[in-house]
């Protein structure tokens, strides 16, 4: 038997079995009633539908009633910082850090999220401290500081780094990687929100800057998160090598066929151009305006570019672009239920929306292997929902459990609803 040094004997926890779930595995369309999961050491060892009975003895059972059981949920596009605290300290943006990443992942079941920008590598801090239970948080893709240029997007972030020249770009990825980031950002071109010389058709780096930048990557073989925004620069980025790209206001059919050719992966952000006051409809998007504040010039650029933005999510989609769902949105946790909102108000199916969110986010995060998805052999990250997301995909809100390796992490269902 296993043995703690200095402490008494490991005892090995009893199985765990979730049983009457009405199962969402997110590999095979629709629900399968009456499935049981069983749980052994964090990983799940059986999935049976109602026709199978499985072995209950000795273990711990959870009668789920009828609750719908999914694959923990991810965010591939996150910023922790919320709210933004200005001349906060290393130490305590640590602790909002944490603090808003256990809150995603008890309150709202993000047992997964990939960062967009980090300043001090806190992510990659988080990261190992919730890997090794320190703290329960979700799994943590870190990818450091937002590499942007002087004059660049972001600037006025505590997130951002500015990088200038080949050497500059090189120097902090190469500093990353020694942090043990698992991806770099790239900022290629500005952004919705920014001054007046940060417009999302901007082109910061020079091309001897880009070309640096993505030879140091791929000869160390780390992957590029890349900010583009313009059809200039989503071909740049894809042309380059980029693992994924991001926000992808403006595109054309190009992008689109570079995109399918690389087998990369888009991460629309639709809630960056799609939440303003007058595009909003439901209780928790107004719920959002209400509390973000936003300039009216932050309102403006948003609705200039949201129709593109919109209509090339809606062609990606169509042509069968591979892409997962990442928010960019705070507070992180209610971000990632606000897009999947989006996703399906712009054409998606809640089928899509919930596999972007799980299976095709985790394996963009390149742990498709563990997690993602509800079948044996992978890491129980799992949640519990009182109604089928797939008939109303908010009801993704409407929480009762969420389980990280097959520990239950977060129970509400006294409560009814997260």
């Amino acid at each position: 038997m296993a043995r703690d040094p200095g402490g008494p004997p490991l005892i090995a926890p009893a199985p765990l079995v979730l049983t009457n779930a009405s199962l969402i595995d997110a590999v095979h369309e629709g629900v399968t009633a009456g499935a049981s999961v069983t749980v052994e050491a964090g990983r799940i060892v059986e999935v049976l539908d109602g026709r199978r009975s499985p072995a209950t003895r000795g273990a711990r059972v959870i009668d789920l009633a009828g609750a719908w059981l999914l694959p923990g949920l991810w965010d591939v596009h996150v910023h922790l910082e919320a709210p933004r605290i200005a001349g906060a300290t290393v130490a305590e943006q640590t602790l909002q850090y944490a603090a808003n990443a256990m809150d995603g992942l008890l309150e709202a079941g993000i047992t997964g999220i990939r960062t967009a920008g980090v300043p001090h590598h806190i992510d990659v801090a988080l990261r190992e401290a919730f890997d090794a239970g320190r703290l329960p948080g979700p799994r943590v893709r870190a990818g450091g500081w937002f590499l942007t240029t002087t004059g660049g997007h972001a600037l006025r972030t505590e997130f951002a780094r500015r990088c200038d020249g080949r050497d500059g770009f090189v120097q902090a990825i190469r500093e990353g990687i020694e942090q043990g980031v698992d991806h770099v950002k790239l900022n290629l071109t500005g952004g919705i929100v920014g001054p007046a010389w940060d417009r999302h058709w901007h082109s910061f780096l020079m091309p001897e800057e880009l070309e640096a930048a993505f030879a140091i990557c791929r000869q160390r073989g780390v992957a590029v998160m890349a900010h583009a925004a313009s059809v200039e620069m989503v071909r740049a980025a894809l042309a380059l090598g980029a693992h994924s790209v991001e926000h992808g206001y403006v595109m054309d059919d190009g992008c689109l066929a570079l995109f399918r050719e690389r087998n990369a992966w888009y991460v629309p952000t639709l809630g960056i151009t799609h939440l303003t006051p007058g595009q909003v409809t439901t209780p928790w998007e107004k719920q959002w305006i209400e509390q973000r504040g936003l300039t009216p010039e932050v309102i403006r650029r948003a609705e200039e570019a949201v129709d593109a933005h919109r209509e090339w999510f809606r062609r990606a989609l169509r042509t069968g672009v591979r892409m997962a769902l990442g928010s960019d949105v705070r507070p992180h946790g209610d971000g990632a239920r606000l897009e999947m909102g989006l996703w399906v108000k712009d054409g998606a199916t809640p089928w899509q929306t919930l596999v972007a969110a799980t299976r095709h986010a985790a394996e963009l995060c390149g742990v498709g292997a563990e997690v993602g998805t509800v079948e044996a052999g992978k890491r129980a990250d799992l949640i519990v929902l009182g109604a089928s997301p797939l008939d109303d995909i908010e009801n993704v809100r409407r929480l009762r459990m969420v389980l990280k390796d097959g520990r239950i992490v977060a129970d509400h269902r006294e409560r009814g609803t997260a």
